[in-house]
C-alpha cells in the first residue's frame, strides 16, 4: 500500500514537473514569436515609411511635369498666337505690295502707252526730214529725237540755222499742246578736238544744248520749267569715233522727252 502512494506520489511530481516545463518552454516560444512579430512589424513600419517617401517623391514629380506641361502649353499658344498675328501681317503687307506693284505696273503702262503716243506725233510731226538729219526712237519708256549736227549748226558753231529752226518749231509745237512731257537736251561731240571760239567740246556741246533750249523757250514759249540743258561732249557716243561716218552720228543733240511721271514716283516713294 505504502509502495503504492510513494509511486502516485511520484506520479503526481512528475506530472506537474512536466506541466511546468511544457508551460515555461510554451511562453519562451510565445515570448520569441512576439519579438519576431515586434520585429516584422519595425520592418513593415519602415517599408511603408519607405513607400509613403516614394510616393511622395511620386506625387511632387507628377505636380512639377503637371506644371511643366501647363508652361509648355501656355508658351505653346503664346507662340502660336505670335506666329498667327506675324503670318496676319506678312500676309497684309505681301498684298499690300502686290497692290503697289500692280499700280506700278499700271503707271509704268500707261507711261509705255504714252511715249508711244508721244513717238508718233514727233514722227508725225518731222516726217519732213530724213533719217539722216533725224530720228525718233523710243527706249525705256522714254522718246529720243536725235538731231543730226548738220541739221541744227555750222561746223564747230552753236548758232541754230533755218532749217534747224524749222525743225525745232514742229517740236514745240506738239511740247506746248502737251505740257505734262519733260525735255531734256543733250549736246554731243566727237573726239576731235575744236578749234574755235569754244574751249573745249564740253563748252561747245553745252552751248549747242543751251541755244536750243532758248529757242524752245524764247521763241517758240515752251515751259522753262520742263526744260533741261546738258553738255555731254564726247562721252557717250553712239558709234565709234576712229570713222569719219561714227563722228558725224556722234555730233548731234538729243531731245529726250519724258512723260509726267509724278504719279509714279509718288508710288515708289510710299
Amino acid at each position: 500500500m505504502k509502495h503504492n502512494v510513494r509511486t502516485l506520489l511520484l506520479l503526481s511530481v512528475l506530472a506537474l514537473f512536466l506541466a511546468s516545463c511544457v508551460a515555461k518552454r510554451k511562453y519562451l516560444d510565445s515570448q520569441v514569436a512576439l519579438r519576431i512579430s515586434k520585429a516584422d512589424s519595425a520592418t513593415l513600419a519602415n517599408r511603408v515609411n519607405n513607400l509613403e517617401d516614394n510616393v511622395n517623391q511620386l506625387e511632387q514629380k507628377i505636380k512639377d511635369l503637371n506644371d511643366a506641361n501647363a508652361k509648355l502649353a501656355e508658351n505653346a499658344n503664346a507662340t502660336q498666337s505670335r506666329l498667327t498675328s506675324q503670318l496676319s501681317n506678312s500676309k497684309q503687307a505681301y498684298e499690300q505690295q502686290q497692290q503697289k506693284l500692280q499700280q506700278l505696273q499700271s503707271l509704268l503702262d500707261q507711261q509705255k502707252e504714252k511715249s508711244a503716243e508721244i513717238r508718233k506725233k514727233m514722227t508725225d510731226a518731222l516726217s519732213g526730214f530724213n533719217s539722216n538729219e533725224l530720228t525718233v526712237t523710243q527706249k525705256n519708256g522714254k522718246v529720243y529725237v536725235s538731231l543730226s549736227e548738220n541739221l541744227l549748226f555750222p561746223s564747230g558753231s552753236a548758232d541754230v540755222n533755218v532749217k534747224g529752226k524749222d525743225a525745232l518749231s514742229k517740236l514745240a509745237a506738239v511740247l506746248i499742246v502737251n505740257p505734262d512731257i519733260s525735255v531734256n537736251i543733250e549736246g554731243h561731240t566727237d573726239s576731235i578736238p575744236i578749234r574755235s571760239k569754244f574751249q573745249d567740246n564740253w563748252a561747245l556741246s553745252t552751248a549747242r544744248s543751251t541755244a536750243i533750249v532758248r529757242i524752245l523757250v524764247d521763241t517758240y514759249h515752251v515751259d522753262p520749267t520742263k526744260v533741261i540743258a546738258s553738255g555731254h561732249s564726247q562721252y557717250d557716243p553712239v558709234e565709234s569715233n576712229s570713222t569719219p561716218e561714227g563722228r558725224a552720228k556722234n555730233r548731234r543733240t538729243e531731245i529726250i522727252l519724258s512723260p509726267k511721271l509724278d504719279e509714279l514716283y509718288k508710288l515708289l516713294g510710299t
